[in-house]
């Protein structure tokens, strides 16, 4: 069966795989969703003899039925390979009653590195299918992860350039400088003077602009996107949680059929969004548990069915989600208003317009399986320190969203379902907001001796990722305004 994609905004004709990749923003603006979720047609049984890499291809041959078997056995084989430093790629940690989803041991130590590990090779396997001859420009906005992530697997990545935004005051310490000592000829990191949904929106704004796409084409380039907009991205989510239930399974600690729930700390919500299309796919998942911190944007629309980013944005400790324009929900919003494109285009032009909409009840009544929660900056730094006093086990300021989240549910609901916790990050990456909560006379260590502090106390090596910076030279130091985003990428791409 062919799968084919198309836009939320738009009932426009049909793409492949291929092209959704490639264009990474459909041009109304939407996203591209499949035009159905596909059945896994593997037994949970079998998939307990499988490696991660044999599950990635039985969860992305559903997806991208353009590719051949070959074509997509050679992504993945160049994605999760030695990069990575577990065979197991992305292993499960039982700790106080939950399973951490470890996603951070690639080569940046987070979890972006899941989707952006395999995606240069599903962009240039696409681009060859597709006949293009243009450069690709990979233009990104970071909250801290995404960036590092992209540019790593983009670096010297022939017949690609790659352009990153972030927020210049709205990253980790440890964030930054693995983005600005980013080596690669075809690699350009910008910081604005604003924070993540002003460098989302000039992102969105230039995958927009039709007279630049003239430019760029005149001048032998055309932008796709690294971000979680990308259906590139979305798709190699899935698998993560499809292994997670086996490896439950293969390790006798579930039944097979049994349920489990998920958790997941969310942000631009495509992380949660993969572990309902796992759920969709057949995946025995009950509640897809929405972790949010102190922009609780998500938590309030889970709980009142209206969105509304009319709000103060605030800088915490788990940085990644410091988001009130969430992406990749619309893709939700468009199923859950039943697949109608034109229903979606109303609502999304409303939070464009005015920075809020309202969803029907009936649309409300199918996000039963949805749970909302959220963990101010007080109870994510009690979550770190309680979870380490008590097993030893140092989690990170965004898996610590999800943990004093997931403590709230079980509490409210006594549901004693086995839930998955999606750990996204390394607690090497905010080593300083990590050890603070531990103890607080940490503070007054730099940030490398926080690093070895850390490695000593939780019994863990440092990081290779941690290690390559160092002592690294800063290679990009480029600080603009939100208003100048598009002359800065014509400029470096020498657009007249």
């Amino acid at each position: 069966m062919n799968l084919f994609y198309k836009s939320t905004r738009s009932k426009d004709d049909k793409v492949t795989a291929s092209q959704a990749i490639l264009k990474g923003l459909a041009s109304d603006g939407g996203l591209f969703v499949p035009t159905e979720i596909p059945s896994l047609d593997v037994s949970l049984e079998e998939l307990t003899s499988m490696t991660y890499q044999e599950i990635a291809y039985e969860v992305m041959k559903k997806f991208l039925t353009d590719f051949t078997e070959e074509e997509l056995k050679y992504c993945i084989e160049k994605a999760y390979d030695s990069k990575f430093d577990t065979d197991q790629i992305a292993p499960l940690r039982e700790a106080d009653g939950a399973y951490y989803l470890e996603l951070f041991h690639g080569s940046t130590i987070a979890f972006k590195d899941m989707a952006l590990s395999i995606l240069p090779y599903l962009l240039t396997t696409s681009a060859k299918k597709n006949q293009v001859e243009n450069e690709i420009v990979i233009l990104t906005a970071t909250s801290g992860d995404t960036g590092k992530a992209a540019l790593a697997g983009f670096a010297d990545v022939e017949g690609t350039k790659i352009i990153v935004f972030y927020p210049k005051n709205g990253v980790s310490p440890i964030q930054e400088k693995q983005m600005v000592t980013q080596k690669g000829a075809n690699t350009y990191v910008v910081g604005i003077k604003g924070n993540f949904d002003d460098a989302q929106s000039g992102v969105k704004a230039m995958f927009n602009d039709a007279e630049l796409a003239k430019e760029m084409d005149a001048a032998g380039f055309q932008f796709s996107s690294a971000n979680s907009i990308n259906i590139g991205r979305l798709v190699p989510q899935v698998v993560y949680y499809v292994y997670a239930y086996s490896r439950l399974l293969k390790d006798g600690k579930i039944a097979n059929g049994e349920t489990i729930n998920v958790v997941v700390p969310t942000g631009n919500f495509g992380n949660i969004l993969a572990a309902f299309y796992a759920k969709s796919m057949g995946l025995p998942i009950g509640k897809l548990i929405c972790a949010s911190n102190d922009n609780k944007v998500l938590f309030d629309f889970f709980k009142t069915g209206t969105y509304d980013r009319n709000r103060e944005f605030i800088l915490t400790s788990s940085p990644s989600m410091d988001i009130l324009i969430s992406s990749n929900l619309e893709r939700l919003i468009y199923r859950i208003a039943g697949n109608d494109a034109d229903a979606n285009a109303v609502l999304m032009q409303s939070l464009t317009k005015d920075g809020v909409y309202h969803i029907t009840d009936e649309m409300k009544a199918q996000l039963a399986d949805f749970e909302g929660g959220f963990a101010d900056e007080a109870k994510t730094a009690a979550t770190i320190k309680e979870l380490y006093e008590k097993t030893g086990y140092v989690i990170d300021t965004h898996t610590a969203v999800a943990a004093a989240v997931y403590e709230d549910y079980k509490s409210a609901s006594n549901d004693e379902t086995k839930t998955v916790i999606a750990s996204t990050a390394s607690p090497f990456k905010f080593t300083r907001s990590v050890m603070n909560a531990i103890d607080p006379a940490y503070d007054v260590k730099g940030d490398f001796e926080l690093v070895d502090e850390l490695s000593r106390i939780a019994e863990v090596k440092v990081p290779q990722a941690i290690e390559e910076i160092r002592n690294a030279n800063i290679l990009h130091d480029t600080v603009c305004e939100v208003a100048d985003m598009k002359k800065t990428v014509k400029e470096w791409l020498h657009i007249q």
